[in-house]
């Protein structure tokens, strides 16, 4: 991987829009459930999730990234076993409008793969759509973004969370073309469900459904993902595949919030090739990191 050139971009929102590629932006993880991998439980009360918020942008996050389910390897998500939509909905929706209501200039996006939980966050202040499925998990969602002409943040995911403990691994050549052609599918299905393009970002989706070394070459890589023409968001924060590498150090694999540092540097790696969005758990360390970064890239072009 070298430095690559990042284009720049004027992201599309729901009533305004956002540059892209002058600096890298971050989004501030808040997921308010129970069993998230890394934070669950952390935030269920609605008091404890909207003063997380807005640490999150005192500290710096450029939006915030509101999940009712988690999505991690082994759930339900996807099936008709998962969280109920009315439940994923009583998590998210309080905590949106009184947000909106305490910082009515906030970007946030709600991480959701149904149709149903999009229009309701969106109607309630919402300006993005982050789909984890690539809006293959609902039939509806991609028309439903067009309807409501949102930003859109559309990840790659190789099968279902339940599925992913059993998937045969792929060949490292294998991994950059089949994340680089089913993104473009995704875009494609996108914009001709009435989607603008300015209004999409694409992301390879770390960890949903690659496993292990699949993950450090898609990071090796991610250069080559410039190709698509789409900005680009990278989810790399407290990944299992992070804490695998740090076992080598500690002798064994560090808790999710210990990963902060790995993080960091993943981050670093994924922003010089050309990642416009980064999306953590740690804001204060990300800001530093990535104006590091940013006076690097500065530099070189």
């Amino acid at each position: 991987m070298q430095i690559a050139p990042r284009g720049q971009y004027e992201w599309k929102l729901r009533t305004r829009t956002l540059p892209l590629g002058k600096r890298t932006l971050v989004m501030g993880i808040l997921n308010v459930t129970p069993d998230s991998f890394s934070d669950g439980g952390e935030y269920v009360s609605l008091s404890s999730a909207l003063q997380h918020a807005l640490y999150m942008l005192d500290h710096g996050a450029d939006i915030i990234d509101v999940g009712g389910e988690s999505t991690r390897p082994g759930t339900a998500a996807g099936t008709p076993d998962a969280v109920s939509a009315s439940e994923e909905q009583s998590r998210i929706l309080p905590l949106i409008r009184n947000l909106m209501h305490a910082r009515p200039e906030t970007i946030i996006s709600v991480d959701t793969y149904r149709a149903s939980t999009a229009r309701q966050a969106i109607e309630a202040g919402a300006e993005i759509v982050n789909d984890v499925s690539g809006m293959l998990w609902d039939r509806e969602m991609a028309a439903t973004c067009a309807e409501l002409r949102c930003g859109v943040i559309a990840m790659h995911t190789r099968g279902l969370p339940s599925e992913w403990a059993k998937q045969a691994p792929l060949e490292p050549r294998e991994i950059v073309p089949m994340v680089l052609a089913e993104l473009r599918e995704t875009a494609l299905r996108l914009m001709l469900a009435g989607c603008e393009r300015s209004s999409i970002v694409l992301d390879p989706g770390f960890g949903f459904g690659k496993v292990g070394n699949e993950n450090w070459t898609l990071l090796h890589e991610m250069d080559r993902l410039q190709e698509l023409g789409f900005p680009l968001l990278a989810g790399l924060s407290r990944k299992g595949f992070l804490g695998e590498v740090l076992r080598k150090i500690d002798d064994e694999v560090p808790a999710p919030h210990l990963r902060d540092k790995a993080t960091a540097a993943a981050n670093v790696i994924a922003a010089l090739a050309g990642a416009h969005i980064v999306r953590v758990h740690d804001i204060r360390r990300t800001r530093e990191a990535m104006a590091v970064t940013d006076a690097v890239r500065e530099a070189a072009f």
